[in-house]
């Protein structure tokens, strides 16, 4: 039997979900769905500039397995760039910080070390 997926610890969610060619009708066979996981992932890594094992210890989760997310998000990022198919983020296994918490079971969580704290893709500080 096979392990139980682990929720991964995801800082906020992403303000817009929906990204895509805006000259281009909408087709639904040209989508490509991103998870919030494999979104948490490009954010931390390419944008924050984590390592993959401070990207892991961030999510709480191993670096395979954030090496395996990476991998497969930006496969999804190139096919929509590639192909001019529309990016949608949602959906997978993860644990949003709340509000309340101060702190992220592996450390500060980067955005709340910011003073910024995202709940269901709200920025509540403004």
């Amino acid at each position: 039997m096979a392990r139980p997926r682990k929720c991964r610890k995801v800082c906020c969610l992403p303000k817009n979900d929906i990204y895509g060619p805006l000259n281009d009708p909408v087709n639904e066979d040209h989508f490509v769905t991103m998870t919030i996981d494999e979104y948490e992932t490009i954010r931390l890594i390419d944008l924050e500039g984590f390592t993959q094992e401070e990207c892991a210890s961030q999510m709480n989760i191993a670096r395979t397995t954030v090496q395996g997310i990476y991998n497969d998000a930006r496969r999804k990022l190139a096919d929509s760039l590639v192909n001019g198919k529309v990016l949608k983020i949602k959906g997978g296994d993860y644990k949003l910080c709340s509000n309340s918490e101060r702190f992220c079971d592996s450390g500060e969580c980067c955005i709340h070390r910011r003073g910024r704290s995202f709940i269901e893709g709200e920025d509540k500080d403004g």
